[in-house]
């Protein structure tokens, strides 16, 4: 089916709002929350993780508050909430934008970069607002040296003209993912942002210019890390980041997915309908929760790997995608490999990613903000996990926060980060090695040299704190391992109670249509100095539960054309004795 009108572009990878009106993309309307955030403080802190549709709603906010863009206010708000809500501050602004994506990271040469980007942005503000800017404001503001004193030039003369700025500065902790990552680069770091350092200077001229000439502030960054590090210098700045209010800024609803897939539905050939494509979008790029109070009442979707789905299914002619995680996302979470570093830090019987893959979950204390030389303490981490995406709200237990991974794509980067702390040998698959095993298993159903190795790795390089773990370690470096398997997304489902726990590899088949092979995974674990006859008992007890759980709607509904193979694994200390299909 297709309309008259023509098909509206899929915005991925567009962040200027105004291009993709002129372009005629679909725009999920997030213009809603502007009301909110004028009745907000006036100094707004906005944290997501990256690829989340900040910098998107930056240029929504520049353009609607830009005082020389309010004639263009019907031509890029019209048929949007706002277009029928206008706030009384629309247009009212000059707009002043930084990014510090684009200043380079490196701390030797960092205050010169700075300074170079944010002249270029000051002379631009300079050029589109001539008009209405004192006479000789540019000529005035290039003889002050350095970003401190021209932004300080630049609020005098806004003020002395009773002008008003909206700054804007996204990804204002660029530099910070970087010396987390560099201990020897700590004490600079630290002497950038505090004291007399450059950016806790820059910071005091932002709050300093707050009662003469910026009147607004919106910032946006992936981690609060360098917002506490600062904020003494610029304390008036309210993070709104785990705000309910704005939970669903940016990020999609599922509703919103659903709108998205309905429209395109009608206008491109599509071979499944919204709920299917919703049921295989969603264990991916879902259930992302950003404030206590939304717990349990709503979840996001990730913006970009939603937009990344639809545009290839499109325009393969309703073809699913067969990588569910696209390239870009996979080069951010590699800008996050000092995780393993840090998390290292904790002892490898600590370990937080451990845990994680061992029990499901990990608790903990929210932390608004933190500074960068507290981020290896537990909370703290477990915190910036949560601001980087990595984890997300999971309810309470015994009065701490419980923090879980938000979806597959995650959970495929941090299993394999738990790897790589195990041992200084990359212990994921050789790539040749990966290919074979995983192709046989899924296609011939060869399923046994696949667990054989996963029992060969974890018996070579289980430490002896993760022997005296036992049935937790063995559960969670399987799942690690499996984690890794192209063809399936593993499902753990553990009950503590009784003690076994299930591993149902989902055949991704809708993906990978020749694949012939799913299989239920019943692991159990006797300790080293049990008996043989402890073994045989959790056999048997590992037989019924296969049989049960692979009757369950869950599995059933799943596999599809697939043969289900009911595998019985149980480990004695830390050696596989028993791996037999039943």
């Amino acid at each position: 089916m297709t309309t008259s009108s023509p098909r509206k572009r899929i915005p991925y990878g567009i962040m200027d709002f105004t291009r993709m009106k002129g372009d005629n993309c679909y725009y999920v309307d997030k213009t809603r929350f502007i009301e909110e955030i004028e009745q907000a403080n006036s100094y707004f802190f906005y944290i997501r993780p990256r690829r989340f549709g900040k910098s998107l709603t930056l240029s929504m906010l520049r353009h609607y508050y830009d005082i020389k863009e309010a004639d263009r206010f019907k031509d890029w708000y019209e048929g949007l909430y706002i277009y029928g809500h206008p706030t009384p501050e629309r247009g009212k602004y000059l707009v002043l934008s930084l990014n510090f994506a684009l200043v380079n990271a490196d701390l030797g040469s960092y205050q010169q970069a700075f300074d170079v980007h944010c002249s270029l942005r000051f002379n631009s503000f300079c050029d589109t607002y001539a008009d209405l800017l004192p006479e000789g404001t540019k000529e005035g503001m290039n003889r002050q040296q350095g970003a401190v004193a021209q932004l300080d030039f630049l609020c005098e003369a806004c003020f002395k003209k009773g002008l008003w700025i909206y700054l804007f500065i996204d990804e204002y902790d660029h530099f910070t993912n970087k010396i987390l990552s560099s201990p020897e680069t700590l004490e600079a770091y630290k002497s950038e942002t505090h004291g007399t350092g450059y950016l806790r200077l820059f910071f005091d001229t932002v709050k300093g210019g707050t009662d003469r000439g910026i009147r607004r502030c919106f910032i946006t960054g992936v981690s609060p890390v360098t917002l506490d590090d600062v904020t003494s210098g610029f304390n008036i700045g309210t993070n709104y980041s785990l705000s309910p209010q704005f939970n669903e800024m940016t990020g999609f609803t599922e509703s919103e997915v659903r709108a998205i897939l309905d429209y395109y539905a009608t206008t491109c050939e599509f071979h499944h309908t919204t709920d299917e494509l919703i049921e295989l979008m969603k264990p991916w790029y879902d259930n992302y929760c950003f404030a206590e109070e939304s717990y349990g009442r709503i979840t996001m979707y990730n913006s970009c790997m939603v937009l990344y789905f639809i545009d290839n299914y499109v325009h393969y002619g309703g073809q699913l995608p067969r990588r569910m995680l696209e390239d870009n996302v996979r080069i951010d979470y590699e800008k996050l490999r000092m995780l393993i570093r840090k998390d290292k830090e904790f002892a490898h019987d600590a370990s937080i990613i451990q845990t994680l893959a061992e029990q499901g979950y990990v608790t903990g204390q929210l932390r608004p903000g933190f500074p960068a030389e507290q981020v290896t303490s537990p909370d703290c981490f477990i915190s910036l996990l949560f601001y980087f995406g990595m984890l997300t709200i999971g309810g309470e237990t015994r009065g701490k926060n419980r923090f879980i991974i938000p979806n597959q794509v995650v959970r495929e980067q941090l299993f394999n980060y738990l790897l790589d702390t195990y041992d200084e040998i990359d212990l994921r698959f050789e790539r040749d090695k990966q290919s074979d095993l995983a192709a046989d298993m899924a296609f011939d159903g060869e399923w046994q040299p696949y667990f054989n190795y996963i029992a060969e790795c974890l018996s070579r390089f289980a430490s002896q704190r993760d022997r005296q773990k036992g049935e937790a370690f063995v559960h969670g470096f399987s799942l690690a391992m499996t984690a890794q398997n192209p063809f399936y997304r593993p499902v753990s489902e553990m009950d503590t109670q009784r003690g076994y726990a299930d591993l149902f590899l989902h055949p991704l088949k809708e993906i990978y249509k020749e694949m012939q092979h799913s299989y239920v995974i019943e692991l159990k674990y006797a300790k080293g100095r049990e008996p043989r006859e402890r073994v045989e008992q959790l056999r048997q007890e590992a037989i019924a539960q296969a049989q049960r759980y692979a009757a369950t709607d869950t599995v059933q509904q799943a596999i599809g054309h697939t043969t289900l193979h009911r595998i019985v694994v149980v480990f004695h200390g830390m050696d596989m004795a028993v791996c037999e299909e039943v």
